[in-house]
């Protein structure tokens, strides 16, 4: 009986170039495709991982099926084994190329967690870039880490809190509402000035001040972590003492290991 395993050994070699080549985005992959912020590429990642499992389970499957053909009849013979790669390359293309990663439509951006929201947000924005104007997709891009930032505040926010429903409506509806009544302009008239400015200034200048207002917010929650960490330093500094007293000997070892706090004076004072 033909040894199948030895053949098989070149099939396995075939599916894992094929499954080099989808790690890297697949044949299909579009040019411009990298991610703004860590929540659209966490998206992207899972989708990817789900392929790749779904590609190793078929090709575990085809190759347990050519063995188990082989037998049964007493080998699958050449023939076999090309039909058996090419059902492997077909699995892996397939899988590979379906199915595609969906862009969440602009009504689905405000559903869900903050961090649902971040990462549906940065890739909704990422498909939109190729129609905004160049100073625009600069700006996006600086958007998609701002919202990487904001996401983290917002993980230590009440989802009850005023403030939050605030935030949603800016990320969620705001933004992408701007973008959408900019893409609605027909192309040709994007450059022709308008109340003293064309509709692709009127964008850059808006897309800079949802920028700002992101960037603010962000700052106002992170305030009181720092709040937070400016208390606690001071905490040290009041039980053990700032470094620059232990070093000049105004405290005392005794005084740090007890938790006496006196500062004390120096000597001849």
């Amino acid at each position: 009986m033909p040894d199948v395993t030895r053949d098989s050994d070149a099939i396995i070699d075939a599916a894992r170039k094929s499954l080099a080549v989808q790690r890297e985005g697949g044949f299909h992959r579009r040019a411009g495709a990298q991610s703004i912020g860590k929540g659209s590429a966490e998206i992207k990642a899972k989708h990817l991982s789900n392929k790749l499992l779904r590609i190793v389970a078929a090709t575990a499957a085809i190759l347990v099926g050519a063995t188990i053909a082989g037998l049964i009849i007493d080998g699958i013979g050449f023939a076999g084994v090309m039909l058996t790669g090419l059902a492997i390359v077909l699995a892996v293309f397939g899988l590979g190329m379906f199915p595609r990663l969906k862009v969440p439509k602009r009504e689905d951006l405000n559903r869900g967690d903050t961090r649902q929201l971040v990462g549906r947000t940065e890739l909704w924005l990422e498909s939109q870039r190729p129609a905004l104007p160049a100073p625009a997709v600069t700006l996006v891009d600086q958007i998609g880490l701002q919202l990487d930032a904001l996401g983290v505040q917002l993980q230590h926010v009440d989802p009850a809190h005023p403030a939050t429903g605030e935030i949603r409506q800016l990320v969620g509806e705001t933004l992408p509402e701007m973008v959408d009544a900019y893409r609605r302009i027909p192309t040709h008239l994007r450059r022709e000035t308008n109340v003293g400015k064309t509709p692709d200034q009127q964008l850059t200048e808006s897309l800079g001040k949802i920028s700002g207002e992101i960037d603010s917010v962000t700052r106002q929650l992170a305030s009181g972590a720092l709040d937070d960490l400016a208390i606690r330093t001071r905490y040290l500094d009041y039980k053990y003492g700032a470094p620059d007293q232990i070093e000049t000997g105004q405290i005392e070892t005794g005084q740090i290991e007890t938790g006496q706090i006196e500062h004390a004076k120096p000597e001849g004072s």
